[in-house]
């Protein structure tokens, strides 16, 4: 028998067809593919990841994600391939790195349909097109950080902290939104100019390290009440030098109350949300394709979620009270929040160029 066995596959393997008992090759219908953190970063893969696995096991879809082994062009472009040569008919890929990635593949895999988040696809040179079988999705984190800065002032901090993983656009924009709300809430509640202070600096990556966990804990020794965590796993160095110190952090992009008791709050982008909605919307055959969406505060795409926050006199009808104006823009209160400002050089400016009236900031380089 064994004899036979061994003659039918070699019999096989020469006329270059798959044996009859051969196991068929496992495929995933949905997929993820990480850029530069992994779907446990408690941040923005894991709550991509979260909408994916969730429409996945609510309507028995297999799924799977990806980890590509470098943070470069290439190296997203053969990991995408990966997850099509997979079976996956979606490919979510969170984070504007994949912009060039996804440009590529885009063209190069019709039958697939992508879901980029943070990002807008185009070339190394900069020219940009969205096909039909691509939606990108951009969130306004200038809101979210505004909101987190608003809400914290008016809970009694006047010493805050902003420490940003890498120096990028959505990391840019919460910052200044942070710095702008803080200055806004300062305002309304007449408190003198400088009375609230504000440490800004970008860690240079999204990991958490003790470099940034020594930088955190010298700014509570120095007496900072309150530093808002936004890089990934920075804030998980963030949060661990809250808890030596017995001060506060604010999370950023989920939900990050349960990662610590330290957490009074998290700036969220709905994340997982549109994730989810996309995906429904592709099994629906209403893929929006082609076009940029944008979640902002008309649409429920930021948020504070107050019933995990922990503050002690910002209540429910004072945030509902600011959100109802970011969501009507009401006298044009989101276009005084600064994007991302640049100098004459097309550099980044830094966040002590944003106009306050009270806030007083200070760069930590």
């Amino acid at each position: 028998m064994k004899k036979l066995l061994a003659m039918l596959l070699a019999l096989t393997m020469v006329l270059g067809v798959a044996p009859a008992f051969a196991e068929e090759a496992e495929t995933y219908e949905l997929a993820l593919v990480t850029d530069v953190g992994t779907i446990d970063d408690k941040s923005f893969n894991q709550g991509a990841w979260e909408g994916l696995v969730q429409y996945a096991e609510e309507n028995g879809i297999s799924h799977k994600y990806y980890q590509p082994p470098q943070q470069s062009d290439e190296d997203y472009l053969a990991t995408i391939k990966l997850a099509v040569d997979g079976g996956a008919k979606i490919v979510v890929t969170p984070g504007y790195l994949f912009e060039v990635a996804v440009y590529e593949a885009q063209s190069l895999y019709p039958d697939v349909h992508f879901i980029l988040l943070d990002g807008e696809p185009h070339d190394a040179d900069g020219n940009y097109e969205t096909k039909e079988n691509t939606a990108p999705i951009l969130y306004a984190e200038q809101q979210a950080g505004y909101l987190a800065g608003y809400a914290a002032v008016k809970d009694g901090f006047t010493k805050l902290g902003f420490m940003g993983g890498m120096q990028v656009p959505a990391v840019i924009r919460f910052g200044y939104g942070f710095v702008k709300g803080a200055d806004d809430a300062a305002a309304e509640m007449g408190l003198e100019a400088g009375s609230v202070t504000v440490n800004y600096t970008y860690t240079g990556s999204f990991n958490a390290t003790p470099e940034a966990q020594s930088m955190a804990a010298a700014w509570y020794n120095d007496g900072v009440e309150v530093i808002f965590g936004c890089g990934g796993a920075v804030g998980n160095s963030v949060m661990a030098a809250a808890e030596a110190a017995g001060t506060y952090v604010i999370g950023v992009d989920k939900d990050q109350s349960g990662e610590s008791e330290t957490v009074i709050t998290s700036a969220m982008k709905g994340i997982g949300a549109s994730v989810y909605q996309t995906i429904a919307a592709y099994y629906a055959g209403e893929f929006p394709g082609g076009v940029t969406t944008v979640k902002d505060a008309s649409n429920d795409g930021v948020e504070l979620p107050m019933e995990t926050s922990k503050f002690m006199s910002f209540t429910q009808e004072d945030y509902d009270a600011v959100y109802a104006k970011l969501a009507s823009n009401e006298n044009g209160i989101c276009d005084a929040i600064p994007t991302n400002p640049t100098e004459d050089n097309g550099q980044p400016a830094t966040a002590a160029d944003i106009a306050t009236s009270v806030v007083a900031v200070t760069i930590i380089e």
